[in-house]
Formats: C-alpha cells, sequence, structure tokens
C-alpha cells in the first residue's frame, strides 16, 4: 500500500466561517465574550489569547483545557480555514495518489499521539475558535490585537504562535516566478491547490527547487503520483543544514535509483510561460532550461514576527524568551518557530523549526502561564532536538547538536535492498549527536539517550565498529527519561 510507503505520523472543519461580524460573534451572556462598539470598531476580551491557527495553537489549547478553563476565557485567531492540524502531513500523506490523508483524520493531537481535537471539541471546552482572520496591527502595550476588519481583540495574556512564512522567489526578484502552478506548500489551502494541479498534469514534469525537508519530501510525492521530477539546489549535497556529504549521498543515490534527477550547485534565475500563464519551464542560472508542468519551490522560511517589530526584544531572527517562553513583555509568550529561547542541554539561545519543539514549547508555555497565576514554580524548558523526515520507504531520525567530527557507521549503500546506518557527531570527545536511518522505535530511543547524555568517547574507530552497540551499552548502564 502506497500509505505505508510514507508512515505518516504527524501534521476540516464545518465550511468556514464567512467574514461577517455577525458570524464571527453570536450573542453571548458571559461579561468576557461582550462585544463594545468603539467608534467603528468592534471589540472582544479574553483572559487568553492565541495568536495563530497551526500545531502549537493546538497543543497549547489543550494544555490550558487539561490545566483548567472557564469557557469564554481563551480565543484563538487564526487566518486559516480550519481547525488547527499536524501540518507534517501536506508534505506526505495528503499528497498519496491513493488513500490520501484529509481532514479531520489529522487535526491536533494526534502527532503525539494523543486526541484528535475535532472542531466541536473547541466549543465544548467554551474555547473560541476565530478562523478567517487576519491580524493586521499588534499593540501590546495596550494589550489589542486589530484584525484587517477593524475588530479589536483584547487580552491579558498572549501566546504568540504565528510560525513562519515561505520565502516567495517573487519577492526576491526572480523573473516569472508569478506564473500558474508555482506552488509553495504552507497550509492546507496550498497543498489543496497542488493536489489540483497533480491530478491536472498527471504524468508530467515536475521541478523541485530546493534541497532541504520540503524539497525532498515532496520529490518523493511527486514521484509517486507518476510525475518526471528534477530537483535544483545551490548546494552541493542535499539538506546541507543537518546532512554531511556522506548522508546525503546516499538520499541522492537513492532518489537517483527511483529516477529522480539532482541538479546541483545552481538556482532557479527564472521561468517561462504560455499564454494562458501556465509555467512551462525553469530557467536555471548556469544556463539549463528545464521543461516543468509543476513547479514547487521550497527554499527556506523565515519567522512571522513583523507584527511585533520595535515592542519586544529579538534574537537571531525570532522574538527572545526565557526558558518559559515569557518575552520581554510579562504578559506576552512567544512559541514555536516565532522563539528564540535557552536551549538549556548547550548553553546557548537558539530558535528552532520543527514540529516536535513547536508542540512542546506549546505546552510549557502553558503550564508557565498557568503556574504564575497560581505563584507556583515549574522547571525551565528542557529540550532535546529533533528531526526527522519519512519518504519512500525511508525513515530517520536525528537528537541532538550536529557539530563536531562525525563517525558513520551500517550499510548506507543507496543500491541495498535494506539500507539501515547511522551516525554521531563527536565534539570535545562526547557524543552530542545522533542519527539512524531505517532505526526501530526501540533503536532510536537508543539515539536520542545518546544525544541526551553525551556520553564520552575516545576511540572512533572503535565506535564506528560498534555502531547501534554503542547506544545500546548505554541505554543498559542506567535509567533515562526523555
Amino acid at each position: 500500500m502506497l500509505a505505508s510507503l510514507f508512515r505518516l505520523q504527524s501534521r476540516l472543519l464545518p465550511p468556514p466561517f464567512s467574514n461577517s461580524f455577525a458570524s464571527y460573534f453570536p450573542s453571548f451572556s458571559s461579561s468576557s465574550r461582550s462585544i463594545s462598539s468603539v467608534g467603528s470598531a468592534a471589540e472582544r476580551h479574553f483572559k487568553y489569547v492565541i495568536l495563530g491557527g497551526g500545531v502549537s495553537a493546538g497543543y497549547a489549547a489543550r494544555e490550558f483545557a487539561k490545566l483548567g478553563l472557564n469557557p469564554g476565557e481563551l480565543a484563538i485567531v487564526s487566518k486559516e480555514s480550519v481547525a488547527p492540524y499536524e501540518r507534517p502531513a501536506l508534505s506526505k500523506g495528503y499528497l498519496f495518489p491513493q488513500d490520501a490523508a484529509r481532514l479531520p483524520g489529522f487535526h491536533v493531537c494526534v502527532g503525539s499521539g494523543g486526541e484528535r481535537l475535532l472542531p466541536a471539541w473547541y466549543s465544548e471546552k467554551g474555547i473560541e475558535l476565530m478562523l478567517n482572520t487576519e491580524i493586521v496591527k499588534a499593540d501590546l502595550a495596550s494589550k489589542t490585537l486589530t484584525s484587517e476588519t477593524d475588530v479589536n481583540f483584547k487580552y491579558d495574556n498572549l501566546v504568540i504562535a504565528t510560525g513562519s512564512q515561505f520565502v516567495n522567489l517573487s519577492d526576491v526578484g526572480v523573473q516569472g516566478a508569478n506564473a500558474n502552478n508555482i506552488f509553495y506548500l504552507r497550509d492546507i489551502d496550498d497543498a489543496d491547490k497542488l493536489v489540483a494541479a497533480i491530478q491536472s498534469k498527471k504524468g508530467g514534469k515536475a521541478v523541485i527547487v530546493g534541497g532541504g525537508y520540503i524539497g525532498l519530501e515532496l520529490g518523493a510525492a511527486l514521484k509517486i503520483n507518476s510525475f518526471d521530477v528534477t530537483m535544483v539546489y545551490p548546494d552541493p549535497w542535499c539538506m546541507p543544514r543537518l546532512f554531511t556529504p556522506e548522508i546525503a549521498s546516499f538520499y541522492e543515490g537513492y532518489y537517483a535509483n527511483k529516477g529522480i534527477k539532482i541538479v546541483k550547485g545552481t538556482v532557479a534565475a527564472g521561468f517561462d510561460s504560455n499564454s494562458i500563464g501556465d509555467v512551462t519551464a525553469v530557467r536555471l542560472k548556469d544556463g539549463q532550461i528545464l521543461e516543468a508542468d509543476i513547479v514547487v519551490v521550497g527554499v527556506g522560511g523565515k519567522p512571522l514576527v513583523t507584527l511585533f517589530k520595535g515592542q519586544v526584544k529579538e534574537e537571531k531572527g525570532g522574538i527572545k524568551t526565557d526558558g518559559f517562553f515569557r518575552t520581554s513583555i510579562s504578559d506576552v509568550y512567544a512559541v514555536g518557530d516565532v522563539a528564540t529561547f535557552p536551549l538549556k542541554l548547550y548553553g546557548e539561545d537558539r530558535r528552532v523549526e520543527h514540529v516536535d519543539h513547536a508542540r512542546r514549547s506549546a505546552e510549557h508555555a502553558v503550564k508557565a502561564i498557568k503556574a504564575a497565576e497560581e505563584s507556583r514554580s515549574i522547571e525551565e524548558y528542557d529540550y532535546l532536538p529533533y528531526f526527522y523526515s519519512r519518504v519512500f520507504d525511508l525513515s530517520w531520525q536525528f537528537y541532538g547538536d550536529n557539530v563536531g567530527d562525525t563517525v558513520l557507521f551500517g550499510d548506507n549503500d543507496p543500491k541495498s535492498a535494506n539500507p539501515k546506518f547511522g551516525a554521531y557527531w563527536i565534539k570535545d570527545s562526547k557524543v552530542v549527536g545522533a542519527f539512524l536511518e531505517s532505526g526501530s522505535p526501540e533503536e532510536n530511543k537508543l539515539i536520542a539517550k545518546v544525544a541526551k547524555l553525551q556520553p564520552p568517547v575516545q576511540d572512533l574507530e572503535q565506535l564506528r565498529e560498534d555502531g547501534l552497540t554503542f547506544a545500546n551499552n548505554i541505554w543498559c548502564t542506567g535509567n533515562f527519561n526523555l
């Protein structure tokens, strides 16, 4: 079954609310839900507001409900048209040619093995889900968010969960980048447009611009949909932010064996289109021209923090927080992609873009909010960085930090019937990161433990020879709890 090729771990609501004021705000008896006229604007007040409707919003809402929430206290204000869902599904199961994942199947919190929060769940908990609502102004001093329809949302506590926005080639001056059938994948509306194009251009040529997560996952998805796929990226190997050349060589070879062509060391310089505006070709900087019926761009993203510029401290491209995700304004928290937080394990501030951190940071921020209300303390966020991907019949996981020397072990021949390999990263004679392709759940726990405990290692050649045995020995030395 195709569904088994992308073992989906995680990422519709009845018809979306209209943009009319009445559809958002029916009459409420509670004073916390009252609407007051302020000139031409309407005003709502909530004890808690979550800005953003992605993964973090859903997990934060569940944590609020778990820790105690009165009806009408919490609102989620989201630009999206559907309740929070597990976004990783969009580049995996959502694109299957058969038995495709569809909502409501992957609403949060199924990605972490929890209860699926259907739209009705929010109503049952007294949580207001303000969909199709774009905030155009944030005044943190007056605790006010203003929507494009001139509605003011007042709050006591704000959780910023706005996530990231993809880098659009039109914004960086690439000629012809506004042609039809050039796609970006950020939300379910983007995914629906891509699915429609896949169905209408079946068997055509697809060009993937980018060699990171999105590029690799969408390259595999389009190949499974019977497209002639070419991937283009400027780097000397795929996923350079994480992979070593040796690790990348396996995946590039595997993709080549699947019939996917890879063009490295160049970028898209422009796009050609026909008389009706459909893309027909990608012109590369090195002079090559690639025919294309579909182009998918995945060249990175940037955190959505524009609304808060000059109002909160920023660092490393995100909003600076403490170990509880509290910003420089005590009643404002930032989670997920937008937060630059103290990563205790490495003693430095970092910003992490991954669904696992989006979930965990949201839950921790809510715990901190509730603890502050009750004048009690909780531990600071203590996170082990975790990344994963699933393509074709492959599945890798990485834990920790990818710095220092690398030791590769196992069978990384892309022509092998059952390849299985891993890597350790060693810094200051300690293992600080671990990677494993095609590991079992138990084996993935082993490498997580190694990355967390950072055991010493002296003989790199012996480490290469031991491979997973080294991790198993660490597991057997004592208790470990992620």
